[in-house]
């Protein structure tokens, strides 16, 4: 996916570049906060366009505020009406600059979306930033992927499969680094990594066949370990994403994760920051992101 030492270099170069004027320039990033949010939002639709893309804003309102999910779509050749997502919320909660939660993962959309430029596939890919993932918006009628979601599902659109990138910048090599969330039964925890050196790709049980498919492109595009499980949604920690959108609207998704809470002490607080991250590994991600979604959209792939 990345062919030289060099390009590898000026990928890390430019997550590190998008991170540090989400979450260092513009920092905080809420309807509180809404030239804050507007910012962060027109700097994503830039990056889309320097790309040459064309980016729809779906607005709606927010507590008087105008705010908006950013889309971008690149038709499929066989199958346009065979959708494939990408998506990742901008926002960020009050009083933390939000370098992991979640510049990290814009980061990464935006640079899946440089490296897989001009190269189409069977079926259409979407990107798509959402607007008010965090809460108070979490789970209510105002949360951006909800909206997004809600709208597919009316026009009966077909999505075949949604990635929510959340949270993927902080990777540990400690030993016992990596927690496992409190719903899964204890003599099944040794299933679990317990060093936080690794991005999961999380489904519910009807995501199986996504898990699968996603994974096997994901690790022809990079080194990166990857830990796929599919769980029960009564495992509540599975569902604390956009990806819980396109569940309920009966879609297949998966949440691609750092594992958050389980993983960084900085989770929601002021030292969530740009130097906390590890971008070597954000570029892996990156280029396994790439490699999953050239399996899933059918992009040809050039004898690799």
């Amino acid at each position: 996916m990345v062919e030289s030492k060099q390009s590898d270099v000026q990928l890390v170069e430019r997550l590190r570049q998008h991170v540090d004027v989400l979450a260092e320039l513009i920092g905080p990033r809420h309807v509180g906060r809404p030239k804050a949010l507007e910012s962060a939002a027109t700097y994503v639709e830039r990056q889309f366009s320097a790309l040459g893309d064309e980016v729809e804003r779906q607005t709606y309102e927010v507590e008087g505020t105008t705010v908006a999910n950013l889309v971008v779509e690149r038709s499929g050749e066989r199958s346009p009406d065979s959708i494939i997502v990408l998506g990742a919320h901008y926002d960020s909660v009050p009083a933390t600059p939000g370098a992991d939660d979640n510049a990290s993962a814009v980061a990464v959309l935006i640079e899946v979306a440089r490296l897989l430029r001009g190269r189409h596939g069977q079926r259409t890919i979407r990107f798509v930033g959402f607007a008010c993932e965090e809460p108070p918006h979490f789970y209510t009628d105002t949360m951006g992927s909800q909206v997004y979601a809600r709208r597919c599902r009316t026009r009966s659109e077909r999505i075949v499969g949604m990635l929510c990138l959340e949270m993927v910048g902080f990777f540990t090599d400690e030993p016992g680094s990596q927690a496992t969330p409190l719903g899964i039964p204890r003599w099944l925890r040794w299933l679990f990594p317990h060093r936080g050196h690794f991005l999961a790709a999380v489904g519910n049980l009807r995501s199986l066949s996504l898990a699968w498919r996603f994974h096997w492109g994901f690790k022809r595009g990079s080194p990166l370990p990857l830990y796929s499980v599919c769980l029960p949604e009564v495992i509540h920690e599975i569902r604390l994403s956009d990806n819980s959108s396109f569940w309920d609207q009966g879609y297949p998704a998966l949440m691609l994760t750092d594992t958050s809470f389980l993983r960084n002490p900085h989770y929601h607080q002021r030292s969530d920051r740009a130097d906390t991250l590890d971008y070597d590994r954000m570029a892996q991600v990156t280029c396994g992101v790439a490699g999953g979604l050239i399996r899933l959209a059918g992009i040809a792939d050039h004898g690799r």
